[in-house]
This record gives C-alpha cells, structure tokens and sequence, in this order.
C-alpha cells in the first residue's frame, strides 16, 4: 500500500513539473505571439537615411537608399516567419510539414535581404525551393493516402487515425530531432 502511494506521488510530482514546464514554455509562446504587431513596427525606430549607425553596427542601404525602408521589409518578412515557425513547433497534426514549404520561402527571402539590398528579393525564390517541395509535398501525400487506406480498411474516425499520426515529443530537442 505505501508503495503504491509512494508510486503515485513520484507520478504527482513528475505531473507537477511537466505542467509548470508546460505552462512556462506556453506563456512565452503567447506573448510572443502578442507582441508581434510591436516587433512589426520596430523598423519606425531606424531613421530614413541610407546609414544607420548604432552602438553595435553600421548599416548601409545601396538600392534602398534608406535604411527604414529595408527594416521595413525585413520586418516583413521575419514576423511571418517567427508565427510560422511558432505554428510548426507547436503543430501535432499530420500534416504539419506542408509549413516547411512557406517557411524556406521566407527564410530565402530574409537571406536574400541581410546578404545585401538585393534589387530582385522576391524574384527566383520558387527555383530554390523545388527540393523542399520535392521532399514535402509527396510525403504528405504518402501520409494521407496511408489515412484513407485505414480509414477505408478499419472502422476508426479520420479523428482517431489523426491522433494515431500526431507526435508529442517530450522536450525541445525531442522536438528538433523529430523534424530531421
């Protein structure tokens, strides 16, 4: 009887923490979430001059000829990825590595942007995405036919097979290791 109850207060505990790790790991997410219309309106700091000097770095505009107008695309491009990315993480459906397509979108055109004002940012994108895509968009496609295969085979709901599909790492790096 005392082990039982020793068991179920090891159980208790290790519940305890998992729920305040949870809790913090979600509390930063939402906040996050909640000042990215304050982070979109960081580039109204950077003054309208092709220099911006800081106490950390200088940067120069070449074909913006300001440097508000280049953070204001940076901005641009880096909040949709910062809420795509957040998406992803946190996503336990099936189908979440469909994002991994909009995500090497922006994180070509952030690249694209830091390398130096870039005339052409948003031109050719889609030619160095074909190998994500090539990866992507048929194992989604292999993921969904083996769901209807069992739904067509089985008596289980498309909410059932879906659970059976969704993955729930333990921590972050369980995470990070799932996607590779």
């Amino acid at each position: 009887m005392e082990q039982q109850q020793q068991k179920l207060t090891k159980q208790k505990s290790k519940f305890l923490k998992t729920d305040k790790k949870s809790l913090i790991v979600g509390s930063i997410v939402a906040t996050l979430i909640a000042i990215t219309p304050y982070l979109f309106y960081l580039y109204e700091s950077v003054p309208d001059t092709p220099v911006w000097n800081t106490f950390l770095f200088t940067y120069t505009s070449y074909n913006y000829q300001s440097a508000n107008v280049a953070m204001w695309i940076l901005t641009s491009k880096a909040i949709p990825l910062l809420l795509l990315l957040i998406w992803f993480f946190t996503c336990r459906h099936w189908w979440y590595h469909v994002l991994l397509v909009p995500i090497s979108m922006y994180i070509f055109q952030v690249f694209g942007l830091i390398n130096g004002d870039s005339r052409y940012l948003d031109e050719f994108q889609l030619i160095y995405m074909i190998p994500v895509m090539a990866v992507i968009i048929p194992s989604i496609y292999l993921v969904k036919a083996r769901i209807f295969n069992q739904i067509n085979e089985a008596s289980k709901s498309m909410e059932e097979l879906e659970e059976e599909f969704k993955m729930s790492p333990k921590n972050f790096w369980q995470r990070i290791k799932q996607y590779f």
